[in-house]
């Protein structure tokens, strides 16, 4: 048995099936941490279209590590986006007693 050839076409359709995941979890959802997956779902899917670009339409010649470079950063961003997301959900618990984003009208200007 031979698996089928995967091609960019693939990633993209899958990144893009990804992300629309993730955007509906956000607009939908009301509990706080499950918007913030919604919104790691959507960095995941804009990890998988850096790395794919960058394997499918790298240049021939040499090692091209662009896509996977852009994805490192953008995993090092999207720690640091959970680490402070988390912090300020868990704020929100312990003083207040919610999670619903919506309830939360004091962090607003």
């Amino acid at each position: 048995m031979t698996l089928p050839d995967v091609g960019l076409t693939h990633y993209l359709v899958f990144a893009s099936l990804l992300f629309c995941m993730g955007l509906f979890a956000v607009m939908v959802r009301r509990h706080a941490v499950a918007v913030l997956l919604g919104v790691e779902l959507m960095l995941n899917a804009a990890n998988i279209n850096l790395v794919a670009i960058g394997r499918f339409l790298a240049p021939v010649s040499g090692p091209a590590f662009g896509g996977q470079v852009f994805a490192l950063i953008v995993m090092t961003l999207a720690a640091c986006e959970v680490a402070v997301g988390l912090a300020i959900i868990i704020c929100l618990y312990r003083n207040r007693g919610i999670t619903n984003p919506d309830q939360a009208s004091d962090m607003k200007w």
